[in-house]
């Protein structure tokens, strides 16, 4: 991934995701995206302090100043991004200015194909997915975390993007963003079980526990690999090029926020996916 950091806030992007030039160039540009930190805002700890989530209780007018910090970066605010109300499966829908301001209710994929929209959506371990297609110049944001991973949530975004545009699953471009790694994130029966039920060679998805135990760790149970698994939900549906990020959010809760490792007393980290003019 590119590092890179405007009016004090730092940002990560995809290098395989055509940009512009640098940020300040940006808004001239056809496809704009970002993955940011935590870092940069307002909000007190433990939500410090770009927390763009009004879902966890910290001061609305906080996350609001956040936001036209974060957004305000590509001439957005909380009323000019389409959101989406996450609920941990796999349904997408695909949206449209006329939706700038509203939360798509219960779906963790939303799509679009309208010049001008933008997508956003909040993270705290679970995996951001971005989808360009860059022949019918469309986009998706996804959020999957243990249950959308084994529900195939990224398999149901290149399906919808193939029936609404047409897209040609092999032609996409697929980013894995920051999400808790197998370093960290321990699991148990439930969660075991599922994935064996959902994915071949499914013993390649789980690692034994490497070096000290986390200080969030319950035991010694096997570590989930999944961005790994994410990875294969979007090869089994076609996409060949795939840019994994390679960096743990429980590991790294200097840059992002953890719900494993800070034990739920924490904010959101947000992502924003903006399809140019």
């Amino acid at each position: 991934m590119l590092s890179d950091h405007q009016n004090g806030i730092p940002l990560f992007r995809f290098e395989s995701l055509p940009e512009n030039g640098s940020l300040g160039k940006l808004r001239a540009g056809r496809l704009h995206h970002a993955i940011f930190t935590r870092q940069g805002g307002t909000s007190a700890a433990p939500f410090d302090t770009l927390n763009l989530s009004v879902s966890v209780p910290d001061e609305k007018e906080r996350v609001y100043a956040n936001r036209r910090r974060a957004y305000g970066m590509y001439g957005r605010d909380t009323d000019t991004v389409v959101h989406a109300h996450l609920v941990h499966g796999n349904d997408v829908a695909q949206v449209t200015q006329a939706n700038n301001g509203t939360w798509m209710p219960r779906v963790d994929g939303i799509i679009t194909n309208e010049p001008g929209c933008a997508l956003t959506m909040n993270f705290a371990d679970c995996t951001p997915i971005f989808l360009y297609d860059p022949a019918h110049h469309a986009i998706g944001l996804g959020h999957a975390g243990w249950q959308g991973t084994v529900k195939d949530l990224p398999g149901s975004m290149v399906r919808a993007m193939v029936q609404a545009f047409d897209s040609d699953p092999a032609q996409l471009l697929a980013g894995i963003g920051p999400c808790i790694g197998p370093c960290c994130y321990e699991v148990g029966e439930l969660v075991i079980t599922a994935v064996h039920e959902t994915f071949p060679d499914a013993d390649d998805l789980f690692v034994a526990p490497v070096g000290e135990k986390r200080p969030f760790s319950q035991g010694n149970g096997p570590h989930f690999d999944m961005p790994e698994a994410n990875r294969r939900n979007l090869a089994n549906a076609g996409v060949q090029q795939i840019e994994l990020s390679g960096l743990c959010t429980a590991c790294r809760t200097d840059l992002f926020f953890s719900h494993r490792a800070e034990r739920g007393r924490t904010g959101r980290f947000g992502t924003i996916f903006v399809l140019g003019e």
